[in-house]
């Protein structure tokens, strides 16, 4: 009989787990960069209080992403995408610090713009969960605390905290009440070249086509020692938004441990809805501490999006966009019944992303990937090898001719 060598269990095991971590490295991290710069107050001579505006041009092959971080009245960011590489920010500086915002902002020429949104950040609702439902949509307006108008707040300079390398900036504001005596409310916005993920919890997934933004309270004092939170988004767009936001479902949760959903709410054309011109998206989890643990992760829920029938109170969204213009909003909420209440830790944090085109989409992390191709290889290899080594065996064999008792 011949002696035939089988390759080893191992071997094949090996090479599925290499294949499989090859092609995952592929799968959802784009090679497509952009070239990004960084610049505070465009075309300001002098600089002035309380009208800051960071400007982020992100330029690519024939097209131009911008993105306008903005601190007058309510927080906003706003993105406008151009297909001309070589479009610029236009601000008419005297118009709008006299407060004639409408027209005083553009995107030049005015003719690349293809697609233009914004998100303001326009309340921070407070209220006294006194019967641990974490339910604000369910209490009656008697356990609300009057809300705090985030056009209302006094932002600090954004020139204290650029970062023209890394393409992020820090906003913190506050108001004049006891509630914000040691506290504040504080956005951090980035930009990015290039596809990766956020190094903290709960990095989400970017692209070059991406910025993001992370919200926290820190060390705001409650009007309650049940006190939970709620923060209200309202989005304009150059295209239609769904009138709901989707939720998708994953069976991976290694960056965002005990997190399967991502929330995405999105922009379409109003003549094909399968076609994403933009979006806002994020996972449903906010944290309690600055450096979170897995215990301090706390689930957050979304409403359904209503219709607004005037533009966010932003000077600089005002100034770009035009009355008429689709405006949603939605609240956000932070906690379910059972979790801590702020006064635990007096910290809470909450991430989304912001950017054009389809969202990015988590898939099967590689190290997810190998325990797949170990678990389901090695049974796969030992029964293809085991029948075959069993049939050379049999094959192998002679049978053998009558021999006599005696």
């Amino acid at each position: 009989m011949d002696f035939v060598v089988l390759p080893t269990v191992p071997f094949y095991t090996f090479i599925l787990f290499l294949l499989i971590h090859t092609t995952s490295g592929l799968v959802g991290y784009g090679e497509y960069r952009r070239n990004v710069s960084m610049e505070l107050n465009p075309g300001q001579e002098e600089p002035s209080i309380g009208a800051g505006v960071v400007h982020v041009r992100s330029v690519g092959s024939g097209d131009t992403l911008h993105f306008l971080f903005c601190s007058h009245e309510a927080p906003a960011l706003m993105l406008v995408h151009t297909n001309s590489s070589s479009s610029a920010v236009h601000i008419d500086w005297e118009a709008f610090l006299n407060g004639n915002y409408s027209g005083s902002l553009k995107v030049v020429p005015e003719s690349s713009v293809q697609f233009s949104s914004a998100v303001v950040f326009t309340r921070l609702w407070e209220y006294d969960d006194v019967n641990d439902t974490a339910d604000p949509e369910h209490l009656g307006p008697s356990s609300f605390f009057p809300p705090y108008e985030l056009q209302d707040f006094s932002w600090d300079d954004l020139n204290a905290t650029i970062n023209l390398t890394n393409h992020s900036v820090t906003l913190c504001g506050r108001n004049s009440s006891n509630s914000f005596r040691n506290g504040s409310v504080c956005l951090a916005f980035s930009a990015f070249e290039s596809a990766g993920r956020g190094s903290v919890w709960p990095g989400l997934l970017h692209n070059a086509n991406s910025s993001q933004l992370r919200i926290w309270l820190d060390n705001v004092t409650p009007r309650s020692n049940q006190s939970r939170f709620a923060l209200e988004l309202q989005s304009v767009s150059s295209a239609a938004q769904r009138g709901q936001v989707d939720v998708l479902r994953s069976i991976d949760d290694e960056y965002t441990p005990s997190i399967f959903k991502v929330s995405q709410w999105v922009s379409s054309p109003s003549n094909a809805s399968s076609t994403v011109l933009g979006y806002t998206q994020w996972k449903p989890v906010a944290y309690r501490t600055a450096q979170p643990k897995f215990e301090d992760a706390t689930p957050c829920r979304h409403s359904n999006p209503v219709l607004v029938s005037q533009l966010p109170p932003s000077g600089w969204v005002r100034a770009f966009f035009r009355d008429g213009q689709q405006t949603s909003a939605l609240n956000i909420t932070f906690s379910i019944a059972g979790d801590p209440f702020y006064n635990v830790t007096n910290y809470l944090s909450w991430s989304m992303l912001v950017g054009l085109g389809p969202p990015p989409l988590d898939s099967f992390s590689p190290l997810v990937l190998s325990i797949m191709a170990v678990g389901l290889g090695t049974p796969l290899a030992l029964i293809l090898f085991g029948g075959a080594g069993a049939c050379i065996f049999k094959k192998g064999q002679h049978p053998q001719g009558y021999e006599p008792i005696n």
